[in-house]
């Protein structure tokens, strides 16, 4: 229990000083006019008071990610909090706040305009096609999730098919009406869902006995699958997401003030945080063993969603687990949509197509619904295993771009160089031994990834090291006019 408690007011306590401290490197200007006012338009570009702001960030970047990471994360024991906390702080925090923060100072940029600026054309144009296929993933994986939730809550002609057209409807709607019309008036009462979901699990957690082991390194996942690098790629959203990069812009779109930067896109990432640790807390106590999880994870099990159900209804009755069934439904739709709307967003920048009038929205979300849809026709467990790799991967970009902007304004990199540099190697390593990337047995795959990610490591170094040295380049004195 000292261990749990201990770890949520380092995430507070986090927040209030790492946090000021990355408020302070990037340097926060009052008096800029953020883009909300300088390209305001009423679909996207939408001012809109800080505290909405915030919950429909949260909701926009949580989903279910806080959720069914953290429970399977929780295989690995304890050690999870430890990757929670310092990631939160020190890599997911910082990646949120930055890549909310760019797209501010540069007019609402997107993803791929931001890595463009800072990484070069190459990178933009790889990241144009990269944030596009992990954003119709995460809006496909999160439709057709809680269409079958739905499909065996409900009557027998109420089909699979049927929901998922429902929800597409409402990815329509959401993707193309203003920001402000759907997203910006429901998401406040869904973050409220999300919230007193968490926090009422954490009371019972405390306040009905449950035994919430203490801090060990020790390898407690029952099938000793190595924590290194799987348990960081399962753990995404609740540590850091590359998800949230393409999501930042939305709200940053929205952002009245830079000063409100901190509260909306660092704090939001803290929240997340807590939300994980209790979530990992619950299913580390809940079961009585990790066996027992396991069991429940295991493949033709009831899975996270069923971890979610059995909890929230144990401990919190009829009600909490009501909640909890509504959470497991509206949360994933709520990321869906506006991974839909990030991704209209992306090819209208990538075309300069002007998003205000009705029809230019259509013309690319038409198309854009319809690779999804048809991706619902595909494996569900396939299309989730590639996105949780391409993930971490975009978050490893931004936070290259993030570092490479701070050595070009002459501040502090190490804020995004150091957690850059590790992700780098947490995603080389993973798709080197994971089943869906190469399959190298783990005595090659450490050596090789680390190998590998010295490569933008060492493109990063030269980078710095040509800065430095055009400063130190003195011009030729003029000769004299005789």
């Amino acid at each position: 229990m000292f261990t749990f408690l201990a770890a949520i007011i380092l995430l507070i306590v986090g927040y209030l000083t790492y946090g000021k401290f990355v408020e302070k490197v990037f340097g926060v200007n009052e008096n800029n006019v953020c883009p909300a006012y300088a390209k305001q338009d009423g679909v996207d570009f939408v001012p809109m008071e800080w505290k909405r702001a915030s919950l429909i960030q949260l909701l926009n970047i949580a989903g279910l990610g806080p959720i069914f990471g953290p429970i399977m994360g929780a295989l690995w024991g304890p050690v999870a909090f430890i990757w929670i906390v310092l990631g939160s702080i020190f890599a997911g925090a910082v990646h949120d706040y930055f890549s909310g923060m760019l797209s501010v100072r540069n007019g609402g940029a997107g993803l791929p305009d931001m890595v463009g600026k800072y990484l070069g054309r190459g990178m933009k144009a790889f990241t144009n096609v990269f944030a596009l296929v992990l954003l119709v993933l995460v809006g496909t994986v999160f439709m057709t999730g809680p269409a079958k939730l739905l499909a065996n809550l409900t009557p027998g002609w109420m089909t699979l098919g049927v929901w998922v057209g429902i929800i597409l409807v409402y990815y329509v709607l959401a993707t193309l009406l203003p920001v402000d019309k759907i997203i910006g008036r429901v998401y406040p009462f869904f973050g409220a869902l999300l919230l007193i979901m968490a926090f009422g699990v954490a009371g019972a957690l405390i306040l009905q006995g449950y035994h919430i082991p203490e801090l060990t390194l020790a390898n407690m996942h029952p099938k000793g699958a190595p924590i290194w690098p799987l348990l960081f790629i399962t753990i995404a959203c609740g540590a850091i997401s590359g998800f949230h990069a393409t999501q930042s812009p939305i709200i940053a779109r929205c952002t009245q003030n830079e000063k409100y930067g901190r509260k909306i896109f660092y704090g939001m990432m803290i929240a997340e945080g807590i939300i994980a640790l209790i979530w990992a807390a619950a299913g580390m106590s809940f079961y009585g063993s990790y066996e027992g999880l396991a069991a429940v994870l295991a493949p033709g099990g009831p899975g996270p969603a069923g971890v979610v159900k059995e909890v929230a209804t144990t401990m919190l009755g009829a009600v909490g687990g009501t909640m909890a069934v509504l959470g497991v439904i509206v949360l994933p739709i709520t990321s869906g949509d506006t991974a839909f709307r990030g991704a209209r967003m992306l090819i209208a920048d990538f075309l300069k197509m002007d998003q205000k009038p009705f029809g230019k929205r259509l013309v690319i979300a038409i198309p854009l619904f319809t690779v999804g849809y048809l991706l619902t026709l595909i494996d569900f467990n396939f299309l989730w295993r590639y996105f949780a790799w391409a993930n971490q991967t975009t978050a490893m970009i931004m936070l290259w771009a993030a570092a490479v902007y701070l050595v070009q304004e002459k501040k502090f990199h190490w804020v995004a160089s150091v957690p850059a540099a590790f992700m780098t190697v947490v995603t080389f390593t993973y798709i080197l031994m994971a089943p869906e990337g190469f399959k190298l047995a783990t005595g090659i795959a450490y050596p090789l990834g680390f190998v590998l990610a010295l490569i933008p490591i060492g493109l990063f170094i030269k980078k710095v090291l040509g800065m430095n040295n055009d400063q130190l380049t003195v011009s030729p004195a003029k000769k004299p006019v005789s």
